[in-house]
């Protein structure tokens, strides 16, 4: 199983890559934990990240690339992976396709967890977290039984400073704008697939097995 999860910021494919993990014992590869990973790990390329960083720059697709292709040499990518978060933009779709051909690897799917963008903003901006055991609350959808108070421990809920209505409509016209295109060149390769994410987490894992062990 090689497949690609694509989705705008909020639209839960995070949550849904930890589930098809524990399912298909495939890695879930991420390119911020991969760069976190190899900045901890002191890698040639994780110092180079890291450079750059602190820098205040990008880190380049060439060493998000150099990244992926040494994660996918590891012993339990060979059973398959699942690219979240990877690819972006579409130079970096071309140059992902370029290292599976090299590795004779070629990719089953890229999947669209598909939510209407209103509802991914109600989702983000009705966030709370509470600050003292990190449970998660939505006023809109899951509130707590008194506003503002976590209901495990009490303690103090508090939103997230990225979690505004303006800042979330900001990360979605950025998504429009760099990854939204790659859902056109992977239904021109034939491989794009649409999963509805909204409604119950398990429902939507469900339909996304059962479209996955089609693949």
């Amino acid at each position: 199983m090689r497949i690609i999860l694509l989705g705008a910021p909020g639209s839960g494919k995070g949550t849904q890559a930890k589930k098809l993990v524990e399912k298909y014992h495939v890695p879930q590869i991420s390119t911020g934990d991969l760069l976190r990973a190899a900045v901890a790990a002191g890698t040639p390329l994780g110092q180079l990240a890291k450079s750059i960083m602190e820098a205040g720059q990008l880190v380049s697709d060439d060493i998000v690339l150099g990244m992926i292709k040494e994660r996918l040499a590891e012993d339990d990518a060979r059973a398959g992976f699942i690219l979240d978060g990877f690819p972006r933009t579409l130079v970096q779709a071309q140059a992902l396709d370029e290292l599976l051909d090299e590795l004779g690897w070629p990719l089953d799917g890229a999947i669209l967890i598909d939510v209407d963008y209103e509802k991914i903003v109600r989702r983000i901006t009705g966030r709370r977290t509470c600050r003292n055991c990190g449970q998660v609350y939505n006023v809109y959808t899951s509130p707590p039984k008194v506003e503002g108070v976590c209901d495990k421990c009490g303690g103090p809920l508090e939103q997230r400073a990225d979690d505004t209505e303006e800042t979330v409509r900001k990360r979605l016209q950025v998504y429009d704008q760099q990854t939204a295109p790659l859902i056109d060149y992977y239904r021109r390769q034939g491989k794009l697939h649409r999963i509805q994410g909204d409604g119950d987490i398990d429902k939507i894992f469900s339909d996304l097995c059962a479209l996955i062990d089609t693949l």
